[in-house]
């Protein structure tokens, strides 16, 4: 089981009635009713996607100012500089910034950061570098608002600066001829969360503002890739990109990107946002990641198809290179987490001399999700480490590392990731206040990780290729509005194996007559904890697999768990046992179902003994009961050992808790008890005697 706790699924059946008949498809009825919407109404106002931009760009403060600098760079024939960063959200800012200047006659280089060499943002030695050159104006993208020093150096040599970013902002903004961020507090811009490449958007369009509409049809494609990369919120504006970019990537005129797309296969199928952050972003991400950022952004602004067939491959072989240099990390980081005291595990920190700089990251990611809180990579050289870090469960990262600066040599990010630089020595005391931090935010308690089902399906014959494409109306999907995520409870597990060299799990389930094909991704049966034959609690995204030219319903596995409801037997059980106990009739015929055979006594007891040296029961009362009749053989095993741990509790050979779905059973150590002499066992001799002396 991946998450501890789940939300049950439920949802107001009412308005889901409702919106059916108002022509709303099943599915897509029960998930707009899952996420608040009450009336037909509420559910057109949920789908509405904007065909154009809500704001002017000059609402952004100091928006003026930048295109009027930039403005008059071109017409002057000055030599201008993109500078960016090297994630994908920096890379696509780059790119479109680049290309428009370009287009319009401006003498115009970029500037990527080599990640382990340069470090994140302006650096003194680029901003000398690029005066040299002969640039007299440097426009950032997705970075520099927190580059005090660096633009204080940029004035002191002659060299203007145009800042635009959307992190979040110090105290101290830097002196710059304009500083573009709709975080600034004082900014009125209405919308805060567009990603850097959006804010490099507005940009291009206040400089150009008689062509909005065409260059919004140019460039949404790169705004929509950057925005999905940087796990913005799927809101307002950013959902206005993203689905205009989503419906125009297939025929982008940026050769380069279509050849991404052929050499990723993604041009044969309708691209969605999950395919931008899954397949497409993680290849421009690792040219980054691995020291090439120039590698993606030449590919994206190249217009010789040869080139961006070779550009592409070596960029699909670079995301080879990333991958096995991340589990390499991520395997030894497990390793280190292992060995760190309890006091050390609401916030993971983490360092190392041998990690990858450019790699740390992603696995932070892993690791947030894995052990359910924050997570901070850090590699070590030469006595100071860079550190990457991610959020969970709402933590502000920001907020929290301006609560160490003192510990910091400098940061900057916002609240889900963020970087940081650290002196080694600190890092001891950096480990325990944040610690600190995220004990306080949780109140005190462990973190849990947790997994919201937005829809737990009663009738999983709705599941359809046709009410699956119906779905596709939710897209965009990101943050604020997350794929759906539905369940089917008590569904049974027909065959399962792990494929993909014994990375993945491929399982085939049924519920009453309807069999679905399920893949689960980085898991495999053995750390599932699951068999064939079990019933199991199924959490899943849907989705449509094509293969040989035909198209299926294949669930792709969010979570598993073992059933946390009763089957129609169990329930049967555990009603009889219940009224054995209370005094209740039980027949003849159910007293020969209910009394357990000597070596199932001894069986259950060992099995008890077992489960206490493992750790103790799990959490749940039918998970518990059916791991003990998992070692009673014999007749009514599930039956059976639910009665068998009443009798022992009853002669004090156990300890007994049973609250709601809950039951924690302990064994009594040195207890020693007849069982015959159990008043339940005694009850149920006496009915099958009576029952003998009735036939005789």
């Amino acid at each position: 089981m991946k998450y501890t706790r789940w939300t049950d699924g439920e949802y107001d059946q009412n308005a889901a009635e409702r919106l059916r008949k108002a022509g709303f498809p099943k599915l897509l009825s029960a998930v707009l009713a899952a996420r608040g919407a009450v009336t037909p109404e509420d559910g057109r106002a949920f789908l509405q996607r904007e065909p154009a931009l809500s704001y002017s760009p000059f609402l952004m403060k100091d928006m003026s100012k930048a295109a009027e600098r930039i403005s008059r760079a071109i017409d002057s024939h000055e030599r201008v500089a993109v500078f960016g960063d090297y994630d994908v959200d920096g890379i696509t800012a780059t790119v479109l910034l680049v290309d428009y200047l370009r287009s319009r006659g401006a003498q115009c280089l970029k500037y990527i950061p080599r990640r382990v060499e340069d470090g994140y943002g302006l650096g003194r030695d680029a901003l000398r570098s690029l005066r040299e050159q002969g640039v007299s104006l440097v426009i950032t993208v997705d970075c520099g608002i927190t580059g005090v020093e660096e633009a204080a150096y940029a004035k002191s040599i002659g060299l203007d600066l145009v800042i635009t970013d959307h992190h979040e902002c110090k105290d101290r903004l830097p002196e710059a001829v304009a500083v573009v961020d709709p975080r600034q507090p004082d900014c009125p811009y209405p919308f805060k969360h567009l990603a850097g490449v959006g804010v490099a958007l507005k940009l291009v369009l206040a400089l150009d503002p008689q062509n909005a509409a065409a260059l919004f049809d140019r460039y949404c494609t790169l705004a929509a890739i950057g925005t999905v990369a940087d796990v913005m919120q799927m809101t307002g504006e950013n959902r206005t990109i993203v689905y205009r970019g989503l419906q125009t990537i297939a025929g982008t005129s940026f050769i380069g990107l279509h050849t991404l797309l052929d050499e990723t296969s993604l041009l044969e199928k309708e691209i969605t946002s999950t395919q931008i952050g899954f397949v497409l972003a993680p290849r421009i991400n690792a040219a980054g990641r691995m020291g090439e950022a120039e590698l993606a952004a030449d590919l994206l602004l190249t217009d010789d198809p040869q080139a961006a067939g070779r550009m592409a491959r070596q960029l699909c072989g670079l995301n080879r290179e990333r991958q096995a240099v991340e589990q390499t990390i991520f395997a030894q980081a497990v390793e280190q987490i292992g060995g760190l005291p309890d006091c050390e595990r609401s916030a993971l920190v983490l360092s190392s001399d041998v990690w990858h700089q450019g790699v740390v990251g992603i696995v932070a990611s892993r690791l947030s999700e894995k052990y359910s809180c924050p997570s901070f990579m850090i590699h070590l050289q030469n006595g100071m480490g860079k550190g990457s870090c991610r959020s969970y469960g709402g933590f502000n990262l920001f907020a929290a590392l301006e609560s160490c600066s003192d510990l910091l040599v400098d940061f900057g990010g916002h609240e889900l990731a963020a970087g940081f630089n650290i002196r080694e020595e600190d890092i001891p005391a950096f480990r325990e206040r944040m610690n600190r931090c995220v004990c306080d935010y949780c109140n005190g308690k462990t973190p849990v990780s947790s997994l919201t089902v937005d829809v737990a399906l009663d009738r999983p014959e709705s599941i359809t290729l046709e009410e699956m494409a119906e779905l596709n109306r939710l897209e965009p999907y990101g943050a604020g509005n997350n794929r759906p995520v539905f369940a089917l409870m008590g569904a049974r597990i027909e065959s399962l194996q792990n494929v993909g060299q014994n990375r993945h799990l491929k399982l085939r389930l049924s519920k009453g007559n309807c069999h679905f094909d399920a893949i689960f991704f980085s898991t495999t049966a053995e750390e599932c904890g699951v068999a064939a034959g079990m019933r199991v609690d199924a959490a899943f995204y849907l989705q449509i697999n094509e293969f040989r030219g035909a198209s299926s319903v294949q669930l792709q596995m969010v979570d598993l768990r073992p059933a946390v409801g009763p089957s129609v037997k169990e329930r049967g059980s555990l009603e009889l046992v219940e009224r054995l106990i209370a005094g209740g009739r039980v027949t003849a015929q159910e007293a020969c179902r209910l009394l357990p055979e000597r070596r199932q006594f001894v069986s259950l007891w060992r099995a008890i003994q077992r489960l206490e040296r493992e750790g103790g029961s799990p959490e749940g009362r039918l998970p518990t009961l059916r791991r003990l009749a998992g070692e009673v053989s014999g007749a009514e095993p599930f039956l059976r050992s639910a009665l068998g741990v009443e009798v022992f509790a009853e002669r004090g050979l156990i300890t007994l808790s049973v609250q709601k779905d809950m039951m924690i059973v302990r064994p009594r150590p040195g207890r020693r008890a007849d069982l015959e002499q159990s008043a339940y066992v005694r009850r149920l001799r006496q009915i099958l005697g009576q029952n003998e002396k009735g036939e005789r």
